[in-house]
C-alpha cells in the first residue's frame, strides 16, 4: 500500500481546502517544489498533486510548477485538476508526469476520457469525489446527479487504470476514514483504489492497510503530514514492516 503526500497548488502556493472549499484554506508553503522534494526525500514513492486553480478553472494553471517538481523530485507524480483535453494531458505527460487523474471530464466527457486510456494506457485514473454517495465535479462544486455505483462498470469498460476514492466531506476535515465508503467502491470494482479524505493519524493507516488485499492500492494524505497528525517517515516505516508479516 503507497502512501501518498498531497502537494496541493493555489495560486502558487502549497495549501490544503476542507471540504474542497476554496474558502477554506491554509497555506503551508509558498514554495510547493521545495515541499515535494521535503516528502521525496523522507521516502516517498510517488507525489500526489492538484492543480486546484485548474480544477476550478477547467486548463492548467500552475504547469510550470508541476514541471519542476517533475523534474526535481526524482519522485514519479500522479497529478489532477484542469485535465479536460486530449492536449492537455499530452503537455503534462511531456513535462514527465508519471500519470494522471481525470475528474470532471470522466463524468462529462465520456469518449475524451475513452481516448486519453487508448493514447495513454495504465496512466489515466479517475477521481470518484463524492459527498454522501453523490459524484461532484468541476473542483467539486457542481453535482454530477449521478453516484459511484452507476458510473463504475463503465470506467471499468473504457480502459481506466485505476480509481481515486476521495470523500468530501472528510476531506482536509482529519475526521477519520470512511472506512465503509472505501469498502463499497473496492466491493463493486475489480480496479485498483487509493483513497482519499480524512485521515489523520496512524491508526487511519492501519484500519485501512487490511483492505490491501481487496485491491486499496495507496492512501492520499495531505493536512494530518502538514499539522504532523500522522508522522510521514513512522507511517512508511510501519508500512514498510508490515509488508513482512
Amino acid at each position: 500500500m503507497i502512501l501518498f503526500p498531497a502537494v496541493d497548488i493555489k495560486g502558487g502556493k502549497c495549501v490544503r481546502l476542507k471540504q474542497g472549499k476554496a474558502g477554506e484554506m491554509t497555506v503551508f508553503s509558498d514554495d510547493p517544489v521545495q515541499i515535494a522534494l521535503h516528502w521525496a526525500g523522507l521516502g516517498a514513492e510517488w507525489l500526489h498533486v492538484v492543480d486546484l486553480d485548474g480544477a476550478f478553472e477547467g486548463e492548467p494553471v500552475n504547469f510550470e510548477i508541476v514541471k519542476r517538481i517533475c523534474n526535481r523530485s526524482g519522485c514519479p507524480v500522479q497529478l489532477g485538476g484542469g485535465i479536460r483535453r486530449l492536449q492537455t494531458a499530452r503537455r503534462y505527460f511531456q513535462a514527465g508526469v508519471s500519470r494522471l487523474i481525470i475528474g470532471t471530464m470522466a463524468l462529462e466527457d465520456k469518449e475524451g476520457l475513452a481516448e486519453l486510456c487508448r493514447e495513454f494506457p495504465g496512466r489515466i485514473g479517475v477521481s470518484l469525489d463524492a459527498d454522501q454517495g453523490r459524484l461532484k465535479s468541476k473542483g467539486w462544486v457542481q453535482d454530477s446527479g449521478l453516484t459511484i455505483d452507476q458510473v463504475l462498470p463503465e470506467l471499468e469498460r473504457l480502459g481506466v487504470a485505476f480509481l481515486i476514492y476521495t470523500d468530501i466531506d472528510r476531506d482536509g476535515m482529519q475526521s477519520g476514514v470512511n472506512l465503509a465508503g472505501v469498502k463499497r467502491v473496492l466491493e463493486n470494482t475489480a480496479l485498483p483504489v487509493i483513497a482519499a479524505g480524512g485521515v489523520k493519524t496512524l491508526e487511519d493507516i492501519q484500519r485501512l492497510f487490511p483492505l490491501q488485499k481487496d485491491g486499496l492500492a495507496g492512501v492520499i494524505t495531505g493536512k494530518a503530514i502538514y499539522e504532523k497528525t500522522l508522522d510521514f517517515e513512522q507511517t512508511l516505516q510501519w508500512l514498510e514492516s508490515s509488508k513482512s508479516h
